[in-house]
């Protein structure tokens, strides 16, 4: 009875329902924060908008991963870690867009829109919590969604200084932070990965 897989067909299960919720999640806001952002000049809510599509790739592929081999855990986290790159260079570029055309951030709406997102992202820590120590696919999850957490507490910070100095300084300030925290969240999975598949080679 103890090798008839039940145990892991059970993990794998979990690990699934968890991954459809955070991923239903991450899709919802990532269209709300992208819309928000665009309507109220918010370089900090775009980035965390494309945050938020990083991690719904990454729940995407960790669903993928789930129940497979080590190696299509392994590659599946490494492309989640090159998305975020790419995303967060997307960021940058769009940061230095606003710094030289000029924006006009609404920061009352920055910081809503911030506020359920921690909403959101909070319940998803809730979630991993469970899997934040399990293989390679669930750990890139738990330290992404930790990253968004941080994200959007930057995000209300951003706003209420941009209405305290009365600049747009905050929001492009924090979302060339937001970029540079999704790149540090891209390498420190990739690097999750190499050191897993070192392990491996060992054993």
């Amino acid at each position: 009875m103890s090798d008839c897989g039940c145990h892991m067909e059970a993990k794998s299960a979990a690990e699934r329902k968890t991954l459809r919720i955070l991923l239903l999640i991450n899709g919802v806001m990532f269209v709300v924060e992208t819309v928000a952002g665009v309507l109220v000049h918010s370089t900090a809510l775009v980035a965390d908008s494309l945050d938020m599509l990083a991690d719904a790739s990454v729940y995407a592929m960790s669903l993928y991963a789930v129940g497979r081999s080590a190696h299509h855990k392994n590659r599946a986290a490494t492309l989640s870690g090159i998305f975020q790159i790419t995303l967060a260079v997307m960021v940058v570029i769009d940061v230095i867009r606003r710094f030289v055309w000029g924006s006009s951030p609404e920061s009352n709406w920055m910081m809503a829109i911030a506020l359920l997102a921690i909403t959101a992202n909070s319940y998803g820590l809730y979630l991993l919590s469970k899997h934040r120590k399990g293989e390679v696919h669930m750990r890139a999850s738990w330290i992404f969604t930790q990253n968004d957490v941080v994200a959007n507490f930057s995000v209300i910070i951003a706003g209420f200084l941009v209405s305290l100095f009365n600049s747009r300084l905050p929001d492009l300030i924090v979302g060339f932070g937001i970029a540079g925290l999704v790149v540090c969240g891209g390498i420190s999975i990739v690097q999750d990965v190499q050191q897993d598949r070192a392990a491996q080679k060992k054993v």
